[in-house]
């Protein structure tokens, strides 16, 4: 599905990747681990194709990505449900839409405006909006940051079952989202 070959990167004198090279197996999720600034988040950009190496290839089987950002990366002056349907088309009605962000604790906030919303809810609102997309290799880059510990639990659940037999690639720096999510964990 995708295979990371002898991947280097460096900013300036500072090497942040070195030869890193992993075969990502299809229908898995792989979490990459590791403190902050260690390069997780610049390999995840390398794998996805918003920065080049230095050296080294990504060979992906498909360009049907989806992904969570750090940053939440939502249209602010839409509603939530208007953010999510960006993705999903006609494929899903509006209730199933409120089904979905209610499943995340947002079922009050489906017409609310982005821009009104905390930073929490905008994160869940993007997680559930990357979990909906038709995609083949989905890429989470810390998906959970900002929520609180019982958010958290009710948002990991769901999006385990939405995760079940797809590519999915999480950056975190949280072993306990790694074992709740990962059938493998690499540490940077």
């Amino acid at each position: 599905m995708m295979r990371a070959e002898k991947i280097c990167k460096s900013f300036g004198e500072n090497k942040v990747l070195n030869e890193f090279s992993h075969d990502f197996a299809e229908g898995k999720t792989t979490a990459i681990l590791g403190a902050s600034g260690c390069g997780k988040s610049t390999l995840l950009n390398i794998l996805m194709g918003l920065l080049a190496p230095d050296s080294g290839e990504i060979i992906r089987e498909s360009d049907r990505i989806s992904a969570v950002f750090q940053e939440n990366r939502l249209c602010e002056n839409l509603t939530a449900s208007a953010n999510i349907r960006l993705v999903t088309g006609k494929r899903l009605t509006k209730a199933e839409i409120i089904a979905e962000l209610s499943a995340v604790g947002l079922g009050d906030c489906s017409e609310k405006a982005v821009k009104t919303l905390s930073g929490g809810m905008k994160r869940r609102t993007a997680l559930v909006r990357a979990l909906l997309a038709e995609y083949d290799i989905l890429f989470l880059d810390e998906p959970f940051k900002g929520l609180d510990s019982d958010t958290k639990n009710t948002v990991i659940a769901y999006a385990k079952a939405k995760i079940a037999g797809k590519t999915v690639v999480l950056v975190t720096h949280d072993l306990s989202e790694c074992e709740q999510l990962a059938d493998e964990i690499i540490r940077l």
